[in-house]
């Protein structure tokens, strides 16, 4: 039994459930993906692999995968809410463009302590650090810049 499996087998007995075979095949579909994923999409992946699991069972066990620590949600953009897992990486930034909606990810080990510090100062018991940043990418800033250029 892999890592997170054992975990959300863990986290779904305390809870008096169990780790069903849809459960358990929507779990390793989640841990396959390696990029942000909305419901649906983790669905169409499912379906192409097996009929046995409908979109509202995939509805019903996101927030359980939630609850467990296993997947966080990711970043709130024109497609929605979006998710990726986190059971064994490292924190990070997401940089969203407000422009083209690309999204990119960097360390937040640099930051932590930081993050940490702060929290100390203000006698804060952190639990969670989800950190987004909006702006421009560097490719809708180059195009911006070139406009400017064009309009002089």
């Amino acid at each position: 039994m892999k890592d997170y499996e054992e975990r959300f087998d863990e986290f779904l007995a305390k809870k008096g459930l169990k780790l069903t075979a849809p459960r358990k095949h929507i779990l390793e579909v989640v841990f396959a993906i390696h990029e942000h994923f909305n419901a649906e999409e983790l669905y169409s992946r499912i379906k192409g692999v097996t009929k046995g699991i409908s979109l509202a069972t995939v509805y019903r066990t996101i927030p359980l995968l939630l609850e467990a620590g296993l997947v966080q949600h990711a970043v709130l953009s024109s497609g929605g809410q979006r998710f990726e897992h986190i059971y064994g990486h490292p924190k990070h930034i997401h940089w969203l463009c407000s422009k083209c909606g690309t999204i990119q990810e960097s360390d937040l080990k640099n930051l932590m302590p930081a993050i940490e510090e702060q929290a100390k100062a203000l006698c804060f018991n952190a639990e969670d650090v989800q950190l987004s940043i909006k702006g421009l990418c560097w490719k809708c800033s180059s195009l911006a810049n070139e406009n400017q250029i064009d309009d002089k």
